[in-house]
């Protein structure tokens, strides 16, 4: 399909367990992509969710990409996962996506991960519909889940569709927008039957829609003078100012179905061609280049460095002048590589193209490191079935082999032509020592770690100097686990792991003076260095983000300018291990104002010792204490088991927020430290005769109490002996 303004670019994300894999087998169905449903839990395990554990857990772990038709539109569908672990494959799609589907429960409504992809979505500035799902279930109530979207995320969100009874009796919806009745007739829900409203719904319907439509005169002129008027707007009005709201990302329209049952589906795929942005319809910048340092922008500004990009010790680029991207095959190529996946048949890479072209056998240049690299194919994905293409145009999302780029890289045809904003990469909070079993799988576990790390940046993979452990952190227990079990059956390595460790910090809570020395004399030219300043912490009303900062106002040249790099340098180089309890320093201001350097026996090497002996003798004057990564939870349970699942959560220091009762079910949300919920899921299964479920999602470091602060530097002394 040629016509660019008949393609879109969605991803289907939601909270865990809302239907979004459900959803899009139904999608695949309905397009004619799949001949046969299958479902999540049973029954071979859904399309998109092809990896052997997604099949047996139920559960998505990596997003699956495919193409699919709906009437003359074509749709790349990303299918995410809705566990907060595997967070990073919401960022990074949702970073090249032009628009979106929020999937909510109608009995939960909005909950913990529905927050973040919220936040996620308005980073990336991507428009969005929202499909209440599951009005099936016993507790469906739209209406209520429509106010959490106002109260909860704070978007303007309004129903375009009525349901026609709700839970076993859901049939149908009610369309405010052509003020039709549609039901969804035959053994899959394929026959729709449109019929007029009916009677006993006509006097909700009008007021409903009267109410529609006021919302949307906020949004356009013309409509508001037709209302004033007591005149009846046209639906192409009407959908013309719900597209433009969209897309200005000021409207969330609402629409209903259950996924499960068939219903639904049809109009929500309509919406998506009707409402959400072609490519050429999304403003997308990036900026020209020169050597330094790699930034971009769509929406904010990232400064997040993609790890990966360290292994390559390239000169990066820094940005001059903002370069508005056109979705023109005329222009020069501009793409991203936003995923990586290695398999059998060796590196595939998901590329977003945002300019230009990409063809099979074509040379590109990575705008990072500045090398040319062959394109050898060029797929187009199916969940993991593939299909060979020869070219892909401004607005594709493809895999191509060949190349060998870090997660976010840009691609241009032209050397140092510009960078797109990289996606934002959360911290890892968990950690675990891993080893192989047996010495001779040593080799196929570090390649199993370093694939693995390649592909998900927010696998962090460390040795310990003091132990020489391989250390492994991720999101979370299941994060961690998951690639636990894939090393054993990919890479057929019998691996052991140690007990979690949580990353701890450590932070100053007072200011001091530190005015240190630095002098040796061994013969032949020796070493000074004298810095003198202030340490305090960085100010909690400081919204910069930065765990470290560096000034310096030295006058008179005490100390020469060239040596203030190096002894910025000393700092952060002993940030990573703090004198307390050796973990990384955080929330730490520097201001170096005073010193003096010799003119033979002072260097660069000189002031970076002077710099990281005044850290480590002097930060324990600053009172430092710990902090302790503290998750948001949400925990699901019958009612009946409402008092054991709150107890439990206060014996583990856990805050309770929010206690909800929705008919059977009781909701709980609240914060609770990570080093209080390893093995909760077990626990909780226990407490709940298995019918409690939860979700975790890191929230913040707070201090730890004392006594435990005591407690965990005595344990982190004795392992390190």
């Amino acid at each position: 399909m040629s016509d660019i303004s008949k393609w879109r670019n969605i991803g289907i994300s939601a909270h865990i367990d809302s239907g979004k894999t459900t959803l899009s087998e139904r999608i695949l169905y309905y397009t004619g992509r799949i001949h046969r449903m299958s479902e999540t839990h049973g029954g071979g395990g859904a399309t998109m969710d092809h990896m052997e554990l997604e099949q047996e857990r139920g559960i998505t772990i990596c997003s699956a990409a495919t193409s699919v038709k709906w009437n003359d539109h074509a749709i790349n569908l990303i299918d995410t996962p809705g566990h907060v672990d595997f967070t990073v494959e919401v960022e990074r799609s949702l970073r090249v996506l032009d628009g979106a589907v929020l999937v909510l429960c109608s009995v939960a409504g909005v909950q913990t991960q529905s927050i973040t992809i919220d936040r996620q979505m308005k980073r990336y500035q991507v428009p969005r519909l929202a499909l209440i799902n599951k009005m099936d279930r016993v507790g469906a109530d739209p209406f209520r889940v429509v106010r959490q979207l106002r109260e909860k995320l704070d978007c303007a969100a309004h129903l375009m569709q009525l349901p026609i009874g709700r839970e076993t009796n859901f049939e149908g919806v009610v369309d405010l927008v052509c003020g039709k009745a549609i039901y969804f007739d035959g053994s899959q829900g394929e026959i729709l039957r449109e019929e007029p409203v009916p009677a006993a719904m006509y006097a909700e319907y009008k007021t409903a829609r009267n109410e529609l439509l006021e919302a949307l005169s906020m949004f356009s002129d013309e409509l508001m003078e037709i209302l004033l008027s007591s005149g009846e707007p046209s639906e192409e009005l009407v959908h013309k100012v719900v597209r433009s709201a969209v897309w200005s990302r000021q409207l969330t329209p609402v629409f209903l179905g259950s996924a499960y049952k068939n219903k639904g589906i049809q109009p929500l795929l309509d919406a998506i061609c009707r409402y959400l942005p072609a490519p050429d319809d999304v403003d997308n910048f990036a900026f020209k280049t020169s050597r330094g340092e790699r930034t971009g922008v769509r929406g904010e500004e990232s400064r997040i460095e993609n790890r990966e990009s360290e292994e390559n010790n390239s000169k990066l680029l820094t940005p001059h002048s903002k370069l508005f991207l056109e979705s023109r095959d005329d222009k020069p190529t501009v793409a991203m590589a936003f995923k990586i996946v290695d398999d059998a048949f060796g590196t595939m890479t998901y590329m977003r193209v945002y300019q230009g072209v990409i063809e099979k056998g074509g040379m590109y240049y990575n705008q990072r490191s500045g090398q040319k690299e062959r394109i050898g194919r060029i797929l187009r994905m199916h969940a993991d079935n593939r299909e060979d293409i020869d070219r892909a145009v401004a607005g594709d999302i493809v895999a191509v082999i060949g190349v060998n780029p870090a997660s976010g890289d840009t691609y241009a045809s032209e050397k140092n032509y510009c960078v797109l904003e990289s996606m934002y990469v959360p911290e890892p909070v968990i950690q675990i020592a891993i080893r192989a079993r047996q010495t001779k799988d040593a080799d196929r576990l570090a390649k199993a770690l370093y694939r693995f790390r390649r592909e998900d940046p927010t696998l962090s993979i460390t040795t310990d100097q003091e132990s020489g452990e391989t250390l492994m952190a991720g999101m979370g227990e299941l994060h961690l686990e998951v690639y636990v079990e894939r090393i054993r059956r990919e890479y057929h390595v019998d691996v052991e792991t140690g007990r979690p460790k949580v990353n701890y910090r450590e932070a100053p809570t007072r200011e001091i003076k530190f005015d240190v020395r630095h002098k040796k004399q061994t013969g032949g030219s020796g070493q000074f260095a004298h810095i003198a300043g202030m340490m305090s912490p960085i100010p909690e009303e400081d919204e910069s983000g930065e765990t470290f900062i560096f000034e310096e106002k030295i006058v008179g040249g005490v100390i020469p300018q060239q040596y203030i790099p190096a002894i910025e340098k000393g700092f952060r180089a002993s940030l990573e291990k703090g004198p307390v309890a050796g973990f990384p320093v955080v929330n730490l201001k520097v201001l170096i104002n005073d010193g003096s350097f010799h003119a033979v026996d002072s260097s660069d090497l000189a002031f970076r010792i002077v710099a990281q002996t005044t850290l480590r003798e002097k930060f324990s004057l600053m009172q430092p204490t710990l902090l302790e990564p503290v998750m948001k939870i949400g925990v699901e349970c019958p009612s009946n088991f409402q008092g054991g699942v709150v107890g439990d959560l206060n014996q583990r220091r856990g805050l309770i927020t929010v206690t909800e009762t929705i008919g059977l079910t009781t909701r709980v949300e609240g914060e609770i430290p990570l080093a209080e919920t390893f093995g909760y899921a077990t626990t909780l299964r226990s407490m709940t005769q298995g019918q409690g479920t939860f979700s975790m999602e890191f929230f913040r470091y707070k201090r730890v109490p004392a006594a435990i602060q005591e407690t965990i530097i005595r344990e982190r002394h004795l392992s390190r002996k």
